[in-house]
């Protein structure tokens, strides 16, 4: 009995491990292709990370020209609309100018024109212009000391 158990043990052990063989042999051949494939993902997930980044670095670059260029033309602008906006000033203040001469000499010219009027009226009627100055005198007196006593 001890050859037919001992027999039996042997055929029982050799067929147990030619299955774990059998098992063994697909699960290597599986973790390597597991592995291959990792390997491969991780490759191509670095080089489509490196495509990001240099996506992201030329927008970066094409943001940054954009943004010189775009505040070169509010600078451009700005300087045009100050320009403009100097000269209506100028423009203005030249009119006023002028305005405030034409006034200043018409003003002029009138008193010119009242100077020439009472000298005329003067050499006419001597004797009335010489009692409207007395007059203006007088009123201009008794003015003044009203204004004192107040």
């Amino acid at each position: 009995m001890d050859q037919k158990s001992s027999h039996s043990e042997t055929q029982t052990y050799g067929r147990t491990t030619d299955r774990l063989n059998s098992v063994s042999e697909p699960l290597n051949r599986g973790k390597e292709a597991i592995a291959e494939a990792a390997n491969g993902a991780a490759k191509s997930a670095g080089s489509d990370l490196q495509a990001i980044r240099d996506d992201l670095n030329s927008l970066k670059d094409t943001l940054s020209r954009f943004m010189s260029q775009a505040s070169g033309e509010a600078l451009r602008s700005a300087r045009e609309v100050t320009s403009n906006v100097a000269g209506q000033v100028r423009d203005v203040a030249s009119d006023l100018a002028n305005r405030g001469s034409q006034l200043a000499s018409s003003a002029g010219d009138q008193a010119k024109t009242f100077a020439t009027e009472l000298e005329g009226m003067a050499r006419r009627n001597p004797l009335g212009a010489l009692a409207g100055a007395v007059a203006i005198g007088v009123s201009s007196e008794c003015w003044g000391d009203a204004a004192d006593a107040i």
